[in-house]
């Protein structure tokens, strides 16, 4: 594990062709204040910039919480006011913006605790691989928080609104198994398995052809978008980049030798 960057309550590093963002302030399992919603965004952008790094992986440290919310003790100085709340807000939709647009593909690597601002992030992902042992839950009805319309559109375009209304008025905490009925993750494995499965999910994706992922990508989230928005024209023109590249040939050439194609994203 190389190429360690560290930031107050924040880290990143590299793990062959993935990078991992973790929100590192494990005594308060992993809540997340401004500078570290802000630090998220400069994070991603660094990795966007990076053709080595194929897939991103977002997880809090320790073993007790993915991401347990927003850091209530810092609400006086960072929430306290209408003003000093929009602040915040257009920090945290920014950097949630930010993962759901991501170009590359986004795993939220989940044990503990996955609540409020935490889930919203989850869900802002492209998959989400939880342990055995963790709980989904967003209490802003015991808290009296508004949550807007982007976080809840993505939610219900994930759960559906029958679940996203479950989820929302009874802020109640959710196993992984209710999760996982729910659509709310991909896959739930044993705790002690969790790192090994994903570390593997992420070189499974790394290995194909980046192309390929990124164009599929935009065009699945192109598809949940309102009809009157989608940018079809680049939907077609990533496509078509597909059937132009030089990895189209390698992965052509690779089934007709019976062996493993080697991508290059070109």
């Amino acid at each position: 594990m190389d190429d360690i960057t560290k930031t107050d309550k924040m880290l990143s590093r590299k793990e062959g062709k993935a990078g991992y963002v973790i929100f590192n302030n494990p005594e308060r399992r992993n809540a997340v204040s401004l500078d570290m919603w802000a630090r998220t965004a400069e994070i991603l952008a660094d990795f966007a910039k990076e053709d080595e790094v194929r897939v991103v992986v977002l997880t809090g440290a320790g073993d007790k919480s993915f991401v347990s919310g927003a850091d209530i003790s810092r609400f006086e100085s960072e929430r306290a006011s209408l003003e000093a709340t929009k602040v915040y807000n257009a920090t945290v939709a920014k950097a949630n913006q930010n993962i759901y647009e991501f170009p590359k593909p986004t795993i939220a690597m989940i044990k503990g605790y996955c609540i409020g601002g935490g889930l919203g992030l989850a869900v802002c992902c492209d998959l989400r691989i939880c342990s055995d042992n963790s709980t989904f839950a967003i209490p802003a009805a015991k808290l009296g928080l508004g949550y807007a319309f982007p976080g809840v559109k993505r939610l219900v375009d994930l759960v559906g609104p029958a679940f996203a209304k479950e989820i929302f008025f009874t802020a109640r905490q959710f196993n992984a198994e209710e999760a996982r009925v729910m659509g709310l993750v991909n896959r739930v494995v044993p705790a002690a398995e969790l790192e090994t499965y994903v570390k593997n999910y992420a070189e499974t994706i790394a290995g194909n052809a980046p192309l390929t992922v990124k164009a599929e990508k935009f065009i699945i989230n192109e598809a949940v978008r309102d009809e009157s928005k989608r940018n079809l024209a680049r939907c077609t023109e990533l496509v078509e980049q597909c059937f132009t590249s030089n990895d189209y040939t390698e992965g052509r050439r690779a089934f007709m030798e019976k062996r493993k194609p080697t991508f290059t994203g070109t």
